[in-house]
Protein backbone atom coordinates (compact mmCIF):
# COMPACT_ATOMS: atom_id res chain seq x y z
CA UNK A 1 0.00 0.00 0.00
CA UNK A 2 1.39 3.17 -0.77
CA UNK A 3 2.23 6.29 2.06
CA UNK A 4 0.67 9.11 -0.10
CA UNK A 5 -2.31 9.49 -2.09
CA UNK A 6 -2.70 10.40 -5.65
CA UNK A 7 -4.13 14.05 -6.00
CA UNK A 8 -7.94 14.50 -6.17
CA UNK A 9 -7.51 18.10 -7.98
CA UNK A 10 -4.83 20.39 -8.90
CA UNK A 11 -4.23 23.07 -6.02
CA UNK A 12 -2.21 26.24 -6.43
CA UNK A 13 0.93 26.09 -6.36
CA UNK A 14 4.58 27.98 -6.32
CA UNK A 15 7.19 27.05 -8.46
CA UNK A 16 10.54 26.22 -6.42
CA UNK A 17 14.01 25.16 -7.80
CA UNK A 18 16.40 22.75 -5.91
CA UNK A 19 19.38 20.34 -6.44
CA UNK A 20 18.76 16.77 -5.36
CA UNK A 21 21.47 14.34 -5.44
CA UNK A 22 20.95 11.55 -8.08
CA UNK A 23 19.90 8.39 -6.10
CA UNK A 24 17.25 11.09 -4.41
CA UNK A 25 15.96 12.01 -7.91
CA UNK A 26 15.71 8.72 -9.74
CA UNK A 27 13.70 7.64 -6.31
CA UNK A 28 11.70 10.66 -6.71
CA UNK A 29 10.31 9.77 -10.39
CA UNK A 30 9.91 6.24 -9.45
CA UNK A 31 7.74 6.94 -6.58
CA UNK A 32 5.72 9.80 -8.77
CA UNK A 33 5.76 6.72 -11.47
CA UNK A 34 4.40 4.61 -9.22
CA UNK A 35 1.59 6.69 -7.65
CA UNK A 36 1.11 7.63 -11.05
CA UNK A 37 1.74 11.01 -9.95
CA UNK A 38 3.95 14.11 -10.35
CA UNK A 39 6.91 14.30 -8.85
CA UNK A 40 5.94 17.91 -7.40
CA UNK A 41 2.85 16.15 -5.94
CA UNK A 42 5.17 13.59 -4.25
CA UNK A 43 7.29 16.68 -2.92
CA UNK A 44 4.73 18.26 -1.71
CA UNK A 45 3.16 15.12 0.70
CA UNK A 46 6.26 14.12 1.76
CA UNK A 47 7.16 17.98 3.25
CA UNK A 48 3.38 18.07 4.42
CA UNK A 49 4.10 14.65 5.84
CA UNK A 50 7.54 15.61 7.39
CA UNK A 51 5.87 18.97 9.23
CA UNK A 52 3.06 16.69 10.55
CA UNK A 53 5.13 14.38 12.62
CA UNK A 54 8.12 16.58 13.80
CA UNK A 55 6.83 17.71 17.13
CA UNK A 56 10.07 19.96 17.36
CA UNK A 57 9.29 21.58 14.41
CA UNK A 58 5.85 22.32 15.01
CA UNK A 59 7.18 23.97 19.01
CA UNK A 60 9.53 25.59 16.91
CA UNK A 61 7.23 27.37 14.31
CA UNK A 62 4.47 28.22 17.27
CA UNK A 63 7.22 30.45 18.33
CA UNK A 64 7.79 31.82 15.54
CA UNK A 65 6.78 36.02 15.51
CA UNK A 66 7.60 36.68 12.36
CA UNK A 67 4.70 37.24 9.75
CA UNK A 68 4.15 35.34 6.64
CA UNK A 69 2.95 37.12 3.51
CA UNK A 70 0.20 35.50 2.08
CA UNK A 71 0.76 33.76 -1.70
CA UNK A 72 0.66 36.28 -4.21
CA UNK A 73 -2.13 36.13 -7.29
CA UNK A 74 0.40 34.44 -10.00
CA UNK A 75 2.07 32.27 -7.60
CA UNK A 76 5.88 33.13 -6.08
CA UNK A 77 9.12 31.64 -7.13
CA UNK A 78 12.41 31.20 -5.74
CA UNK A 79 15.59 29.06 -5.56
CA UNK A 80 16.73 26.49 -2.50
CA UNK A 81 19.99 24.54 -2.79
CA UNK A 82 19.65 21.25 -1.07
CA UNK A 83 23.57 20.50 0.09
Amino acid sequence: MAVLKAPLKQRKTTVVQLRLDDEVKLKLSKYAEFLDCSPSYVVTEALKLVYRKDKEFQSWLLGQHTKVSGPSSKGDVFQLELK
